[in-house]
């Protein structure tokens, strides 16, 4: 039959074999692709479903600390008598007090202090002041409010461009746009978990100028980068965006190089990083921020997040180590090759990340690495 069947396809068996695997081939092939490329797609659609899901239990996570540090301020009253005049007759002193100041006042249960409510840190401040000085003239009404506010004001505005030229001049930074300067003035009114935003850009330049020295690289550059690494800061609460993506638009607006632009940008690796500068801003924001004392948290409370990241990682089966790096933004777990394959390494990554979010309060990212290493060793005598 063998015989009849070459006869007839005018074909030896070897070709018409080979003929027939490679038609199976290319189907199997165009199959497969097919195949590869929805897994893809469903694997794109539950990553976007993912990171919206990852974003709002961040926002969830740091909502209470954050929002009651960066939107609340509080002025002690000398009497109970106080709190009439300034709610005034039928509330006009407070009512005029909010619309000068486009702040909340707050007069609570509490007889012995008032509450200055909103996001604006800059207002937040002059209402603060404000409400002092009324305080201490003892004298409330609608006129003296709108006198008093004007006043301090004016002189928060004048504050907020000396800070910005002080910093300026300190790095000895040359050619940067007025309204640079008075938005890096805002950012003394601005804080972080507890960590004040200015002072942590200062700080990032002072580190980015040394690491760019150390590599060669234009330290005037460096720390100009890293001062306005934050600038997005000064304004992200009354637009929409992240802070880099506000601060690249207005560093690109008032003629920042692109190297700045970029660095501004991709410091929380929102984009892709084009010169070494980017890379320093980015770490010297992590140095500033992640070490122990630099924001509002105790010893007590960073050494108890670090041991609980090691204790999450050790917890998972086949983990020989586990360390946390980096003032606890990384953890690194090393994992023992006959317990655990290379197809389980990136399973473990992702389930521990999860687990993180799910079970620790923490500022910023963690970067989790799996790392498995198979030594195979001998001697030739």
């Amino acid at each position: 039959m063998l015989v009849r069947l070459e006869e007839v396809s005018a074909l030896p068996r070897d070709e018409a074999r080979r003929q027939l695997l490679e038609t199976l081939r290319a189907e199997v092939r165009q199959s497969a692709a097919a195949e590869v490329r929805a897994i893809k797609e469903r694997a794109q659609q539950q990553a976007d479903v993912q990171a919206q899901k990852i974003i709002a239990l961040a926002i969830e996570r740091i909502a209470s600390d954050y929002a009651a540090e960066r939107s609340l301020s509080y002025v002690k009253l000398p009497d109970s008598t106080m709190r009439g005049r300034i709610i005034g007759t039928e509330g006009r002193n407070i009512r005029a007090f909010e619309k000068l100041t486009g702040m909340q006042l707050v007069l609570d249960e509490n007889p012995e202090q008032a509450i200055i409510s909103g996001f604006h840190p800059v207002r937040r401040e002059i209402a603060r002041r404000s409400l002092e000085k009324l305080i201490e003239g003892g004298v409330v009404h609608p006129r003296k409010i709108q006198q008093i506010v004007t006043q301090t004001r004016r002189k928060v505005e004048q504050e907020i461009l000396r800070a910005g030229r002080a910093a300026i001049e300190e790095f000895g930074i040359d050619k940067v746009h007025p309204e640079l300067v008075a938005l890096l003035g805002r950012l003394a009114f601005r804080s972080s978990y507890g960590q004040n935003v200015l002072e942590h850009v200062k700080e990032c330049a002072h580190v980015c100028g040394m690491l760019a020295a150390e590599l060669g690289l234009d330290q005037k550059l460096a720390q100009r980068a890293a001062l306005l690494h934050d600038i997005g800061k000064a304004v992200d609460f009354e637009r929409e965006g992240t802070h880099p993506e506000i601060g690249g638009e207005l560093a690109r607006r008032y003629g920042e190089p692109d190297v700045v632009i970029n660095a501004i940008e991709s410091h929380h690796d929102d984009c892709d990083v084009i010169h070494p500068i980017a890379v320093l801003v980015a770490a010297a924001d992590s140095l500033s921020g992640g070490r122990p004392g630099a924001r509002r948290r105790t010893t007590v409370d960073y050494i108890r997040r670090v041991k609980k990241l090691e204790e999450l990682g050790s917890s998972f089966d086949g983990v020989a180590r586990c360390y946390a790096l980096q003032a606890g933004r990384e953890l690194r777990v090393i994992v023992e090759t006959k317990k655990v394959d290379d197809d389980h390494v990136a399973l473990m990554a992702h389930d521990l990340s999860q687990r993180i979010q799910s079970e620790m309060d923490y500022p910023g990212r963690i970067k989790v690495t799996v790392i498995r290493e198979l030594r195979a060793q001998a001697v030739a005598r």
